[in-house]
């Protein structure tokens, strides 16, 4: 490890000699004080800040409309075509531009599971990121390191800023993947998690071919073995909701279910910090430490991270190895899933915190993946928006939705997998009225539907929606699993009840070709 002369892939072409390969964590961090780029924060994190981008920017997203995949991808406003030739233009144009800069390659894989791992290699301008992209993907051993050839290239150029114009993007920003150059470029943004959700795109569009349904899911195992999956949009809970101290975390984001069992895309974490404390989530708390990175956390005047400091964002975000948490799976694999909850943040305050899911119902919920929008994950989302994002992960699907709920439905089926409908959002009223559900209700509630006591329970379907709501949960109160009960206007409740449920029908149209059974799993209006 160390720096050398560049070898293969795209580093030939740029005749730059000082390219690092492969740094340690030390050196990283070094590299990335001594460059300007962050300062040490008290507790031993690197600590940036990356601009004015302080989200993903979905609509700078595109795909490269080539034979091979003209007719594989779901083309519409999420999958944005860019045509060869504007591509290969900006590929030159990027690679001319790196030609006098000072380079940090990551070479490591995306999946746990040997079968369908995918050697990757990253290429950035920034020391920080490639720490980052260090920390969040697998890092091969030094003996891999010596036969790895990359099958997917990601370069990253914060500081190269697109002309759309001459570009074809739609703006100074862009996250182009090439799948027959197997090349992803990505430049005028510096926020981090580009990079990790656009090798999680590439994953998502392959292995469906291998039989392998991808997810936008978190992961842990019991004692016993038992797996349970964790469906979620970002702010969710599926990172925090995760991290159990009773159980070892596979993974808090993106995992495969093959016909062996559950397996990790990533070898780190990307959490949520907004409001972090010590109390409610020690796991995540102590795993923030050094070789960690903090993305636009404030620290006060002593370097140490004010988590509930928004002034910046309030998607600030920690990057650490997933063996910083205590017990993770290493490596990321283990068995099929007994337990799968879909975790929902509704701000119209009208879900129920938890309910039992038929099949044909957990496959329109998939379908529909219905959440609101937290605020900072996004460019300019500033407060929460009801938004519907298929299979809880639309911005990352390049297939047909279907494709992956028709996977899911014959794995809940083969593997006898119980569905729950978590919602972590509002209770009580509306966003602005009633407030979050408390963590340690959810907590309960998910601990009671995978340890199967839940089940012990009577079950009543809601009227509306139509889910099947326990009675009681052992640790909860009875009045907040039925949210109509949280509300002190009946009248409104029932109004914005019937409001979501128009949403959730009205959206559901664009899903034609599913059977009646599935269509008629939603939710009813009198």
């Amino acid at each position: 490890m160390g720096t050398k002369v560049m070898d293969s892939n795209v580093l030939d072409v740029l005749g730059n000699e000082q390219v690092h390969f492969n740094l340690t964590v030390p050196q990283l961090v070094e590299k990335s004080i001594e460059n300007g780029e962050g300062i040490l924060a008290d507790n031993g994190a690197l600590s940036t800040t990356t601009g004015k981008y302080t989200g993903r920017s979905p609509k700078d997203k595109f795909i490269v409309d080539e034979p091979s995949v003209h007719d594989k991808i779901a083309w519409g406003k999420v999958n944005r075509p860019i045509s060869p030739e504007k591509f290969e233009g900006l590929y030159q144009r990027v690679v001319d531009y790196l030609k006098e800069k000072e380079l940090y390659v990551f070479d490591g894989y995306a999946g746990a599971e040997k079968e369908y791992q995918l050697p990757i290699r990253i290429v950035n301008e920034k020391a920080w990121q490639n720490l980052f992209v260090r920390q969040l993907f697998i890092r091969p051993t030094r003996e891999e390191l010596k036969t790895h050839k990359p099958d997917f290239t990601v370069i990253c150029t914060p500081d190269f800023k697109a002309d759309p114009e001459i570009d074809g993007t739609n703006s100074e920003t862009f996250i182009i993947i090439s799948f027959e150059k197997r090349v992803v470029l990505i430049g005028g943004t510096e926020y981090a998690g580009e990079m990790k959700k656009s090798i999680f795109s590439v994953m998502n569009y392959l292995l469906p071919f291998q039989n392998v349904m991808p997810m936008h899911c978190s992961a842990n195992v019991g004692e016993k073995g038992d797996v349970a999956l964790f469906f979620g949009l970002s702010g969710t809970g599926k990172t925090t909701l995760s991290a159990d101290p009773n159980r070892r975390l596979i993974g808090d984001d993106e995992h495969g279910w093959s016909d062996n069992g559950v397996f990790n895309f990533e070898g780190g974490c990307y959490a949520k910090c907004i409001n972090l404390s010590q109390e409610k989530e020690p796991q995540i708390w102590n795993a923030i430490k050094f070789g960690s990175v903090l993305e636009n956390v404030v620290l006060d005047d002593e370097r140490a991270p004010d988590y509930d400091d928004a002034s910046l964002t309030e998607n600030t975000r920690a990057a650490y190895p997933i063996d910083f948490i205590d017990g993770a799976v290493i490596p990321g694999v283990a068995g099929h899933p007994e337990v799968i909850v879909f975790l929902t943040a509704d701000a119209f305050g009208v879900l129920p915190p938890i309910a039992k899911l038929t099949k044909e119902q957990a496959m329109y919920h998939f379908l529909s993946g219905y959440t609101s929008k937290l605020a900072g994950t996004e460019r300019g989302i500033t407060e929460p928006q009801a938004t519907f994002s298929t299979c809880f992960g639309e911005p990352f699907l390049p297939q047909q939705p279907v494709t992956y709920a028709e996977m899911l439905g014959e794995k809940i089926t083969r593997h006898n997998a119980r569905v729950y409908l978590v919602n972590t959002g509002w209770t009580g009223g509306p966003y602005g009225e009633g407030s979050r559900m408390k963590l340690p209700y959810t907590r309960a509630m998910v601990s009671a539907a995978i340890n199967g006591s839940i089940e012990q329970s009577e079950f009543e379907a809601d009227p509306v929606f139509g889910v099947l709501v326990p009675k009681q949960v052992p640790g909860v109160p009875d009045e907040v699993l039925k949210p109509r009960n949280t509300w002190a206007d009946k009248e409104a409740y029932d109004k914005k009840a019937v409001e979501l449920a128009r949403l959730f029908i009205e959206n559901f149209e664009r899903f034609e070709q599913v059977s009646d059974d599935i269509k008629n799993a939603g939710p009813k209006l009198k």
